[in-house]
């Protein structure tokens, strides 16, 4: 375990570091679910927002 002792005999304790990777970008099924999950989510707030203006009294 990682420590220094500092002044007056008091430890310092560092926690570990992960081990650092480098990201490897999607590939083209995983490009695809996040355009799919997109659309599904734009879908779903125009809804929200469709059904929250029919309801309110502006309209």
């Amino acid at each position: 375990m990682p420590y220094t002792t500092e002044e007056g005999g008091r430890l310092n304790n560092f926690a570990r570091e992960p081990k650092v990777y480098k990201a490897e970008p999607p590939n083209k099924k995983q490009q695809i679910t996040y355009v799919v999950l997109g659309i599904g989510a734009a879908a779903l707030i125009g809804g929200l927002f469709f059904v929250a203006f029919s309801v309110s009294n502006v309209g």
